[in-house]
């Protein structure tokens, strides 16, 4: 373990009681803990416990969190398929604490890589709009990729800065996330490297202005009986019990509901900060409209054609058409002209000298079941891996699929598209998603 500096070793003796010193220190010579949350939007809970092996005990304050057993579950192939999500045991504590539900208008305003923004997602069952926003662009392409691979319906990812959200959605949402950027303590034992080498006190300062900034554009955003959940992962008290009472100070119509700091020596897991508010007074002024959603008719007739040839029992609604490329919107979407977008539902596919192409988020937000050409591998097929390596693959003897697209699935569960060819089936999976070496 690398050497705590002294400044967080005092500050964080004055923290604790004398009699919890030893064994918070001592949790840094051990290693951390890892987690995994089932996407239950691909299946039941029970149906993908009994598809991963890897899943140790529940997650106590999460319903669909495990500790893994194994240090590299994003090596498995089920990851590819979106069947769960790798994220840190105590991180799974924010989300939760807004009880998002299907149908409500959620903000999750600092959201790359998107663990707690897709966990509140998951809880909405496709129904609502999300917002996942990350001001920083990079960022935001990895959490647009995670969405995608979790089969998301509902999501609108931005790239704003949190005063631009909260000129466009005054009083808009039902539910906000602020997960801030902090400090980052309470990951010195996870990424202790990364962590460590970017703490200092002026550090925490700066976090924690910045931090008060964040809160007071998010409270902007919050219609009048709705809840803010702000957390953490590091134990500043500036940063955390600190920042909670000066945002009571400053927002007289924001209650706090409770607030609770986990620490490795209590809880099984890293460092983390949460605070539930509601908002209790104020004008609920939305001014957000609808967006008007334009399909061409030759579009339109393409992707109906597409439908009864491919799908079953699927028709696609919602449909909005911008330069050739094609989205199932979630329903009653604002307009999101001017605003910088990455996605906004799914991406059924493009237009493509007068065709229409299927694009990789349609068969990652699909069922088995929903299409009729499809060719499903076991697990221990190596025609997997040959797959997501982005090679053609071909079927056997026993496996019949018509000439035209396909959805290629392992165990049941959708890890892209192809088109078959007489027996081989090209592959169609992105590029920037291909693994690379045996």
């Amino acid at each position: 373990m690398n050497k705590l500096p002294t400044q967080f070793i005092e500050n964080m003796k004055k923290q604790l009681p004398p009699n919890e010193w030893e064994a918070f220190f001592a949790c840094y010579e051990k290693p951390p803990l890892k987690g995994i949350r089932l996407n239950v939007l691909k299946d039941t809970r029970y149906a993908l416990k009994c598809k991963l092996s890897f899943l140790g005990a529940p997650v106590p304050w999460e319903e669909n969190g495990f500790y893994s057993t194994v240090d590299k579950a994003g090596a498995s192939v089920f990851h590819s398929a979106g069947l769960f999500y790798s994220q840190e045991p105590s991180a799974m504590s924010a989300a939760p604490l807004l009880n998002a539900e299907p149908g409500e208008k959620v903000l999750d305003l600092c959201s790359a890589p998107g663990g707690k923004g897709t966990q509140l997602a998951v809880k909405m069952q496709g129904e609502g709009i999300i917002v996942l926003n990350e001001p920083v662009f990079s960022r935001a392409k990895i959490l647009s990729q995670n969405v995608e691979r979790l089969g998301i319906k509902n999501a609108v990812v931005t790239s704003l800065m949190p005063d631009k959200i909260a000129k466009k959605f005054s009083g808009y949402f039902d539910k906000v996330l602020v997960d801030a950027p902090c400090s980052g303590e309470g990951m010195f034992r996870k990424n202790a490297e990364e962590a460590l080498g970017e703490w200092s006190e002026e550090n925490v300062a700066l976090c924690a202005k910045r931090q008060a900034e964040i809160l007071n554009e998010a409270t902007k955003v919050l219609r009048v009986g709705g809840l803010l959940v702000y957390s953490t992962c590091t134990f500043s008290y500036a940063e955390d019990e600190g920042q909670v009472e000066n945002y009571l100070q400053n927002h007289k119509n924001m209650r706090l509901i409770k607030q609770e700091k986990l620490y490795p020596h209590k809880v099984d897991g890293e460092g983390h900060f949460v605070a539930l508010f509601e908002k209790t007074d104020g004008e609920d002024v939305p001014n957000v409209k609808g967006i008007r959603r334009i399909v061409s008719r030759e579009t339109d007739n393409q992707i109906r054609m597409f439908e009864k040839t491919y799908l079953q029992g699927v028709h696609l609604e919602n449909l909005h058409e911008v330069g050739g490329a094609v989205y199932a919107l979630p329903s009653g979407v604002f307009d999101f002209e001017s605003l910088q977008i990455l996605r906004a539902g799914v991406k059924v596919g493009e237009m493509k000298i007068g065709r229409f192409e299927p694009d990789h988020a349609l068969a990652m937000s699909s069922k088995k079941s929903e299409w009729k050409n499809v060719l499903d591998l076991s697990e221990n097929d190596g025609r997997v891996s040959a797959y997501l390596h982005g090679e053609s693959v071909q079927t056997t003897d026993t496996e019949t699929l018509q000439n035209g697209w396909c959805l290629v699935c392992v165990e049941g569960y959708p890890i892209g598209l192809g088109k078959s060819v007489n027996g081989v089936i090209k592959n169609h999976l992105p590029k920037g998603l291909r693994t690379f070496g045996k």
